[in-house]
């Protein structure tokens, strides 16, 4: 099941209720997400795989081609689609050329409304109203919050779904290694700790990770677009980095529940998110979208 929606709307958040562990992270800051992350629920009756997917949204330079690209074609490959919508923001709704794309699919929609905890009756009603006059169907009312509607949302999900083998052990949370949930956890930790443009303009891979030894020894490299943003990362005399890797290790130890040594570099990669040769560097997908005039590719 793909998770779709504009930027912010919850779909990380929900992700992480649905299959009870947290695999997609999640920051106040809109358009966190920037790789499909595939989380696996499976109980007697079902296995459901789900796919957390780059916010739909107007893209403004290379890097988000690739993300909107990503989105749309997690759509396109999905035997489910749960288009959610923001109950706190009723005038973030889809672009049209979205919309087209979930309309060719109907027959595999659903729609959620999140965040109902903090939504009113009539911010609710009106974007029901949206979803009968665009889709022809009722929403979901959900909060990934506080678990309201998740059960009549796995229960409908499992209706839909087609017969066939388990996909992945029964045991199995994710597909992704631990490498990637590491590398998104220190992103994560960025997000909390810098402001401006400085998280969107970062991008985290793991160099090398050494699971034999004692602590696990992790080196990781913080990618950033600027000088300048380099010494806002590091800090006066180190501080902010040793701050940041503080707090990154501490997440990752959770996570991987084991002592963590975390070995962490920061780099300047001018302009990388407008570059193709830099996006396929660092593992991106390259967009087929052409760039806006004046972009630089």
């Amino acid at each position: 099941m793909a998770l779709v929606g504009r930027p912010n709307v919850g779909k990380s958040t929900l992700l992480n209720a649905l299959v009870g562990e947290k695999l997609s992270i999640v920051t106040p800051r809109a358009q966190t997400t920037r790789d499909q992350v595939l989380g696996i629920l499976t109980d007697e009756r079902a296995q459901i795989v789900f796919v957390d997917t780059p916010g739909l949204l107007e893209p403004k330079y290379r890097l988000q081609h690739s993300m909107l690209e990503t989105a749309l074609s997690a759509i396109a490959d999905a035997d489910v689609v749960l288009l959610l919508l923001d109950g706190s923001a009723p005038e973030e709704l889809p672009a049209a050329e979205v919309l087209d794309e979930l309309r060719s699919r109907r027959q595999k929609l659903l729609v959620g409304i999140n965040k109902t905890d903090v939504a009113s009756a009539r911010v609710q009603r009106d974007l029901a109203e949206w979803s009968q006059k665009e889709f022809g169907m009722l929403p979901f009312r959900l909060s990934a919050r506080t678990g309201t509607g998740l059960d009549d949302l796995r229960n409908e999900l499992v209706s839909r779904l087609p017969e066939s083998p388990f996909l992945y052990p029964e045991d199995d949370l994710a597909t992704q290694p631990v490498r990637f949930f590491v590398e998104e956890l220190i992103r994560e930790t960025v997000f909390e700790r810098y402001e401006e443009e400085v998280p969107y303009s970062t991008v985290v891979r793991i160099e090398e990770f050494r699971e034999e030894r004692t602590p696990i020894y992790i080196r990781a490299t913080v990618y950033v677009e600027r000088e300048s943003q380099k010494a806002i990362i590091v800090g006066k005399g180190g501080s902010a980095i040793r701050a940041l890797g503080t707090a990154a290790r501490e997440k990752i130890e959770r996570f991987v529940g084991s002592p963590v040594y975390l070995d962490l570099w920061v780099k300047a990669m001018p302009g990388w998110r407008n570059k193709d040769a830099s996006l396929r560097f660092l593992g991106y997908p390259v967009p087929r979208a052409e760039s806006e005039p004046g972009e630089k590719t």
